[in-house]
């Protein structure tokens, strides 16, 4: 029987240190310690999660009790538990949610996972004090399993000896390591927190940094121990459905092509009634531009995707000089801005893009990939061509444009979703919509009830069966999302006949 060891690594405020605590930790378990470590990441977070892919080499998965159901978040960290032990890096401050109730929070989702909290706090001009915010997290909210502290930005010996022992003594729990104060650049850092790793120029030396980090200023061992006595957790809670094609369950498995029928019955929602006659998406090939300036995905959406039967082809809008045979393209987040010169000079391939979809190619596009979509792009003073798909241009400010959780409703004819159907999202973005022109067929089909959208608090901009939105989904949160991908890939191909 496994009884998941895990741990929340959890901070009393954004930029406490969670992201460098968890990274040295992974990367020592994994290196020194030989454990196959399973990263997750609370919140809507690429950067940060992509990192602690790097560091497990495993994927990172998205734990978010906002974007997720509290019964698919316990089925996902389950059925992705396929290693020896989980490291779940959460977000903001332990108690911080969308309310004075903490909905949503770091602590919430700790709770729904029954497991150990290791606190880390940022020490910087505070000795005792240290304990008094120590013991105010424990005291909050009792249910809340706090096993440990990690101290951050020790100036010296003293310093540490002061909040160590006041800690001990007033909190009776263990100091699990004390990281001096750096004056280093191994992870640097620009408008929307840490640079994503593949733009980094040098991603091992920085993940040795933290190892030796961990190695140096953590006691290992005894952390280790508090993941191994975690609380149990009951296999077999749900039936979510894992890319290999089973089912993970303790009393069964259930292969794929068993489910097909139910399958295409939530694909096709205009014809709910309808016979499910056609098979699953076997052959259909949804191609997903993937590279420096479009990074920004959850593994998730993709597993949805290939669960189902879906092929995933890479695509590199930077150096490829036309589509490949695809039946849907898929455009993620990302940092257009900073590949500009590289993506307007790809001529050919902005070319190929409109081409197709004009012809009736089906694009779903978020944020960057929207962006990318458009007329142009502002950077400086400078305009650089995009694709020209959707008649916007777009600028670059310095501030947030938008951040955090959005909720979306679908209120006019658009290729993916059905009507009057609410779902939940995140933006972050610095870009803005600087001029919409006009353009025949051109509509926006999302209400934005929380969050901005592209203007006027509307989002998701349609042109023929491309679909642009500001608005991040998780495909287990919105399961709309890859049936309605699907469903227009296999719509589009029965008009075109491609090789196999």
């Amino acid at each position: 029987m496994n009884n998941y060891p895990r741990l929340v690594i959890a901070g009393v405020r954004g930029g406490s240190g969670k992201t460098t605590l968890s990274l040295g930790l992974i990367a020592v378990l994994r290196s020194q310690k030989g454990f196959k470590v399973i990263p997750y990441k609370k919140g809507p977070d690429f950067i940060d999660a992509g990192w602690m892919s790097v560091a497990a080499k495993n994927p990172c998965y998205s734990l978010d009790p906002f974007l997720i159901s509290r019964e698919k978040v316990l089925d996902s960290f389950i059925s992705h538990f396929i290693g020896d032990i989980a490291v779940i890096e959460g977000n903001r401050g332990l108690y911080d949610g969308m309310d004075t109730e903490g909905s949503y929070s770091t602590a919430e989702l700790a709770k729904l996972l029954k497991s150990p909290v290791i606190l880390i706090v940022d020490c910087t001009k505070m000795t005792r004090t240290t304990a008094a915010v120590v013991l105010g997290c424990m005291n909050l909210d009792k249910d809340v399993l706090i096993k440990g502290v990690v101290l951050n930005q020790v100036s010296g010996s003293r310093h540490e000896t002061v909040i160590r022992t006041s800690i001990e003594k007033y909190c009776a729990l263990p100091v699990l390591g004390a990281i001096p104060r750096f004056q280093s650049g191994k992870f640097p850092e620009r408008h929307m927190g840490l640079t994503p790793y593949q733009e980094h120029p040098d991603i091992e030396n920085a993940i040795s940094f933290v190892e030796d980090i961990a190695k140096k200023y953590l006691d290992i061992d005894r952390i280790l121990d508090i993941a191994m006595g975690a609380e149990q957790l009951i296999e077999g809670q749900g039936s979510w459905v894992m890319a290999t094609g089973e089912i993970k369950n303790q009393k069964s498995k259930i292969k794929i092509n068993e489910l097909q029928n139910f399958e295409f019955c939530n694909l096709n929602f205009e014809l709910k009634n309808a016979p499910c006659s056609l098979p699953l998406a076997s052959v259909v090939r949804i191609g997903v531009i993937r590279d420096a300036a479009f990074q920004f995905y959850y593994p998730e959406n993709f597993e949805e995707l290939e669960r189902r039967g879906a092929r995933i082809v890479e695509i590199s809008a930077l150096t490829e000089k036309e589509l490949p045979d695809i039946d849907a393209l898929y455009i993620g987040g990302g940092f257009p801005e900073t590949h500009a010169i590289a993506l307007a000079e790809n001529v050919d391939f902005r070319n190929s893009l409109r081409k197709a979809v004009e012809e009736g190619l089906p694009v779903y596009a978020e944020c960057g990939g929207l962006m990318y979509l458009g007329e142009s792009l502002v950077l400086e003073d400078k305009t650089y061509p995009m694709s020209g798909v959707f008649p916007i241009v777009f600028g670059l400010e310095k501030k947030p444009q938008a951040h955090g959780y959005s909720i979306i409703e679908v209120e006019r004819p658009n290729p993916c979703y059905p009507e009057g159907i609410t779902l939940r999202g995140h933006e972050f973005h610095y870009s803005r919509a600087l001029r919409i022109g006009e353009k025949a067929g051109v509509d926006m089909a999302f209400r934005v009830r929380r969050g901005q959208g592209i203007k006027d608090r509307m989002d998701g901009i349609c042109y023929r069966n491309a679909l642009a939105t500001y608005t991040h989904l998780h495909a287990l949160g919105a399961t709309e999302w890859a049936d309605g991908m699907l469903r227009c890939a296999m719509r589009f191909k029965r008009h075109y006949t491609h090789n196999p």
